[in-house]
Order: C-alpha cells, then sequence, then structure tokens
C-alpha cells in the first residue's frame, strides 16, 4: 500500500483536512501525520515522511528543493489549497515530482465575508460593539446602504463572479477591472483601474498576486479613490502597500478598510494595520467554513488516488515533467 505524509500542524487537522478527508485517505493509503503542532521544516518533514510516496501539503509547507532532493521515493507533493506560491515548481519538476493544487472551494464563503465587511463598514456595526464593550457611550450614527450604492472589484475569477451576481441582487451597481477577462455578466460594467476607483463606493481587491499585482493598491491608488469611500482585501497582502493603506487612512483619504488577509505569517493581516481604528481585521477566516474546507480536502483525497492509479488528476500543474511519477506508475509521456 502507497504511503502518505499528512503536514497539517495537530491543531489544524481537523479544521484544515477534517475527518472525512481522513477516512478516505485511509481507505487506499497508509497515513503518517505531523506529530507537531506546528508548522515543520524541510528537514524535518524529509525525516518523517522518509519512504512516502506522497505529501499532502498544509497551506504553510514548503515544498523545495532540499525537500525534493531529500526524498528519492516521493512521487507527488498534493497541495490541499488553491496557492502553491509554497511550491518551488522548477526543483519539484527537476525531480520529477507531480504537483497538484486544488480547485476554490471558497467561492460562496469568502463572497459572503465581503458583504459582511461592507455591511460593518457601511453602518459601524463593529465600532458600536467596540464602545459597547469598554463601557462608553454610543452616539447613533447615520449609515449607508448598500443598495445604489457602486461595487468596484478588482479582478474577475470565480469569486468576483460570484459576488458580483450576490451584490446585483443587493441592488448594487458594480464594476470590474480586469485586463485579462472580458465580463459578459449582464448589467456588470467593465472600466479601466482608475475609473473603477474614482466611482466604486467600496473596492474591493479579488486580484491574483503576481509580480504585476505587487502593491497594486498604493499612494496614487488611495488617493483616486473616493473620500467616503472603503477599501476591501479579501485576496492577498500582497497586493497592498501597508504603509500607504495606513496613511490613507490616518488623513481620512479613505472612509475606512476591511481585511482578512495581509502580510503577517499564515496570510494575516498585520498588526500595525489590523489595529487602526478606520479598520476591520479578521484573521483569514474568509474561507474557513466547514464546506469550504471540505472542498478542498476532499479534491486532494481525489487527485491522490487518481495520482496512484497512474492517471493525471485534475488540478495536475506539472504532469509532463513529472518523470518520478511517470515512471513509478508507468504513465506514458
Amino acid at each position: 500500500m502507497t504511503t502518505v505524509f499528512v503536514s497539517h500542524p495537530q491543531s489544524k487537522l481537523a479544521h484544515y483536512f477534517g475527518e472525512r478527508a481522513s477516512n478516505a485517505l485511509r481507505a487506499f493509503a497508509q497515513v503518517r501525520l505531523n506529530p507537531e503542532d506546528r508548522d515543520l521544516s524541510s528537514h524535518e518533514i524529509a525525516e518523517l515522511a522518509r519512504d512516502c510516496d506522497a505529501i499532502v501539503s498544509y497551506r504553510q509547507t514548503v515544498g523545495d528543493e532540499a525537500l525534493f532532493a531529500a526524498l528519492p521515493k516521493l512521487q507527488a507533493f498534493v497541495r490541499c489549497a488553491i496557492d502553491i506560491r509554497n511550491i518551488d515548481l522548477a526543483a519539484a519538476s527537476r525531480h520529477g515530482v507531480l504537483v497538484t493544487q486544488a480547485s476554490a472551494g471558497f467561492i460562496a464563503s469568502v463572497s459572503e465575508w465581503i458583504v459582511g465587511a461592507m455591511i460593518d463598514l457601511a453602518r459601524g456595526i463593529s465600532a458600536s460593539t467596540a464602545l459597547y464593550h469598554a463601557g462608553l457611550p454610543v452616539p447613533p450614527a447615520m449609515g449607508r446602504e448598500l443598495r445604489g450604492a457602486t461595487l468596484g472589484v478588482i479582478g474577475y475569477g470565480q469569486i468576483s463572479r460570484y459576488l458580483c451576481t450576490v451584490a446585483q441582487a443587493l441592488g448594487m451597481r458594480v464594476v470590474v477591472h480586469d485586463p485579462f477577462a472580458v465580463v459578459a455578466q449582464p448589467g456588470i460594467a467593465q472600466a479601466g483601474f482608475g475609473e473603477l476607483l474614482a466611482q466604486s463606493d467600496f473596492v474591493v481587491c479579488l486580484a491574483a498576486a503576481t509580480e504585476d499585482t505587487e502593491n497594486l493598491m498604493n499612494a496614487a491608488a488611495f488617493a483616486a479613490m473616493q473620500p467616503g469611500a472603503f477599501f476591501i482585501n479579501a485576496a492577498r497582502g500582497n497586493l497592498v502597500d501597508e504603509d500607504a493603506l495606513v496613511a490613507a487612512l490616518d488623513a481620512g483619504t479613505i472612509a475606512g478598510c476591511a481585511l482578512d488577509v495581509g502580510r503577517a505569517p499564515d496570510q494575516m493581516p498585520s498588526p500595525a494595520v489590523a489595529r487602526h481604528p478606520r479598520a476591520i481585521a479578521t484573521p483569514h477566516i474568509g474561507g474557513l467554513t466547514p464546506p469550504a474546507v471540505e472542498h478542498q480536502a476532499m479534491e486532494t483525497v481525489s487527485q491522490l488516488a487518481e495520482i496512484f492509479q497512474g492517471r493525471v488528476p485534475k488540478g495536475a500543474v506539472n504532469a509532463a515533467e513529472a518523470h518520478r511519477w511517470r515512471q513509478a506508475f508507468g504513465v506514458p509521456a
């Protein structure tokens, strides 16, 4: 029977992989678990995963040259998430290791988090709650409705498409910026970056994190927004110049922000931004719901089942270069 090492820290296993996926994996493979309640180094994983055929990668687990070189029997490095920036893909390919990624199972959950953040920002819910908890007077503040407001979405992927539909159902006007996509949804306008910033009441960042989008939201971008507008980031912290965001909040250039991601470890919001009185921050929980987590965990298990039957699974990233896996399972090039 094949052997699979699951790298999730002990306290993360239930939340980020789950019992159903664990049982399904044990049906066709021996499962070896991370014995620690922390992320492991490449050296530690190499020791624990010695003679394993595959690794199921937690989101903080690094797949680097040292790991692939130390595990000559490893056939596959299976990422239980969509983001594979923690993997040195070139190194995996050099060693013939197959790399896979899961599809987005958190489309609805992240979209709902964004809607909740917009309502919170527009109605001052968190601010009022904090005052009540502190035993301070809470003056009634005039709120704003989502109905009739303009939502500007940067990036037009799966989450964006779902969010746009929900926003339209709430009576919002929707504008999208994505130079690599054509917006076909009825009633949604496609605009340039600056045009979107200038007319949106809520600017939601859902673009992919790449070299080209590093610090996409910088001082110039925040200055182009309406003074009463809110900024929401549910994508990646790399998209935001955090010093520029704090400066814009301090100066009142924008009315506030909501963040579920940032440049802190594990993609968490950075404390310097999260503690700002005009900011709402959550610890990267947008996709943390049972259906979202189970979608990706069960897809990961399905990928492993395909891999061990010598079939290229959905989500394979470097199947053509995975010569070690192809040779082990007799998969033709």
